[in-house]
């Protein structure tokens, strides 16, 4: 089976997708940390998405993947985009999960200028752990909530605030009708961080697009209810 690379988010890491080991029973996994995040804490932070597409790209390059399946999760949803635009040919499979096709949502809670400055004065350790609370529906008194905070507050400030950079110079939109790899959306429904709208848009304007909505759960469906995210993904790669 084709090799699965797994692009963390926004203040993700490597680490976030241990229960995610069943899916490299039959087939083998690479789990990158994007630079400023995670394992990659000590590296400097890149401030663009098509920047942390192609440093994903040489990455997989480096560890010798010419082909593989590609799942990306909130930012790194975005960043998979790109890699899909910048090297079609080298995508099999792509599995688009808790994100859409801008950087600045329509109607943002704050604007992104607010949550840099915002991020600033609360630092970095607090910023990454109020933020991992609203991924989860039960917030912090969810089980995984502990785990992915640490591993959110491994994020350096310059980190935050270029991957916030990032995402507010950002949109795919144009991009999507144009995506050939067979592709996955799912989501969800009690996601905080990316509405419906955003996930309906994947949907409808990737060809042949598939959908997945699993209930009961918000932006971190692999934490929440790995069981079910695991069968998913497993039976959307398998299949054909």
């Amino acid at each position: 089976m084709r090799p699965l690379v797994l692009v963390h988010g926004f203040m993700g890491g490597s680490a976030q997708w241990e229960l995610q080991a069943p899916l490299g029973w039959d087939r083998a996994v690479h789990a990158v940390d994007l630079p400023g995040f995670g394992e990659n804490a000590q590296m400097a932070p890149v401030s663009s998405i098509a920047g942390f597409a192609a440093w994903v790209l040489e990455e997989v390059s480096r560890l010798g993947l010419e082909r593989f399946n590609l799942l990306g999760h909130s930012m790194g949803g975005m960043i998979v985009q790109e890699m899909v635009r910048q090297a079609p040919e080298r995508v099999d499979k792509l599995v688009l999960y808790s994100t859409g096709a801008v950087g600045v949502l329509p109607g943002r809670f704050e604007p992104i200028e607010t949550s840099m400055e915002r991020a600033r004065a609360d630092g970095a350790a607090a910023t990454a752990r109020r933020i991992a609370a609203t991924w989860f529906l039960q917030r912090e008194a969810a089980g995984e909530y502990p785990a992915c905070a640490d591993i959110a507050a491994q994020s350096t400030l310059g980190a935050i605030l270029a991957g916030l950079r990032a995402m507010q110079d950002w949109s795919g939109v144009e991009h999507l009708p144009s995506i050939s790899a067979e592709t996955l959306v799912l989501w969800g429904d009690g996601d905080r961080t990316y509405p419906w709208s955003q996930t309906e848009r994947l949907w409808r304007t990737i060809p042949g697009a598939q959908l997945a909505v699993v209930p009961g759960c918000a932006h971190a469906v692999h934490m929440e209810r790995p069981a079910v995210f695991n069968l998913l993904v497993e039976e959307f790669l398998a299949r054909g």
